[in-house]
């Protein structure tokens, strides 16, 4: 039996799909709340649907009965200044459970983490998964949520756990919607006029689920791999996107100052207000700065061919047009 974690959400219901594709019996776990996504409604007869959540060690238990391997997606995130202490425990303390669990049962794991819990390169270099994160540095607690989620399976591989850790860049698809990466979608579909000079890695949901698949499957243990397809400057892919919905392109850039100032003015906004800022100040120093990920590790590893993201916009664009 394989054990999903997070199977509501967007890459763990790809992950769940690909699986049940290959008509495999898994075993997903949600919250009481969570609906299940369209996408695995025609697979009933291939899923077991059990409610866990990763803080309900007891319940969590259950669902490892006969499980031989997981993948772990469940995560909280949250760019709410009010939800960074709770997301972090949660998302590492779930974490410990599922590390604990697998290594009480002799499970096989895939953890999801992100490049967010990976590091910095010099400049010019490209980012690999030798780099850590500067745990002393100014980060959201997403990211510190995932670096400390990684180190809770590192800490199960040196009790002898058998895993790997996958760190996707930003992940693309059309089930993602208006959440997520497909935010970025909707800001440019409402009028993006701004663009920033900054770069990064994007990567299509359905690769990523397939190479979590493939490193299930391959034998491989204790590594970490960059899933990334390309990387790309903000400009480019807002103007790919602003092309699929037959837009004019963002034409002005918005200079590293001009980012200051709308974080500043997103955290006073949302003080008056109320909830979430439109952009913090992670996000907003981070729009102007290169992030370029070397994905040779995972290529040499599965030889994967990574779906052009170009295509990958144009799918996003038709199904928000709808």
């Amino acid at each position: 039996m394989i054990l999903i974690t997070g199977a509501t959400g967007f890459l763990g219901s790809e992950v769940a799909k690909q699986l049940a594709e290959q008509g495999k019996r898994i075993r997903c776990t949600k919250r009481a709340s969570s609906v299940i996504p369209d996408l695995l409604l025609p697979y009933g007869n291939m899923i077991d649907w059990v409610d866990a959540d990763m803080m309900d060690h007891p319940a969590l238990e259950d669902a490892f009965e006969g499980v031989t391997q997981v993948y772990h997606c469940a995560a909280w995130v949250s760019l709410k200044q009010a939800d960074k202490d709770p997301m972090i425990r949660t998302n590492v303390e779930g974490t410990a459970n599922v590390v604990n669990l697998c290594l009480q049962y002799g499970v096989r794991l895939v953890h999801v983490s992100s490049v967010a819990a990976i590091g910095e390169a010099k400049p010019g270099e490209m980012i690999n998964e030798n780099h850590h994160l500067d745990q002393t540095g100014d980060h959201d607690g997403y990211a510190t949520s995932k670096l400390e989620s990684e180190m809770e399976v590192w800490r199960g591989i040196a009790e002898g756990l058998d895993a790997v850790i996958v760190n996707p860049t930003i992940i693309i698809g059309p089930n993602a919607g208006t959440a997520g990466s497909g935010q970025l979608f909707e800001t440019v579909r409402k009028g993006l006029k701004y663009y920033t000079s900054g770069s990064i890695g994007f990567v299509d949901v359905e690769d990523v689920a397939k190479s979590m698949i493939m490193l299930m499957e391959s034998g491989i243990t204790e590594q970490r791999y960059i899933i990334n397809a390309e990387n790309r400057p903000y400009q480019n892919i807002v103007t790919e996107i602003a092309r699929g919905f037959n837009l004019p392109a963002p034409a002005k850039q918005a200079k590293p100052w001009m980012m200051e100032l709308a974080w500043r003015g997103a955290a006073l906004w949302a003080a008056i207000r109320g909830g979430a800022p439109a952009i913090d100040k992670v996000a907003a120093r981070s729009a102007s700065v290169e992030r370029n990920y070397d994905n040779s590790k995972i290529k040499q590893a599965i030889a994967i061919n990574f779906k052009p993201i170009s295509q990958s916009i144009i799918k996003v664009c038709q199904r928000l047009k709808v």
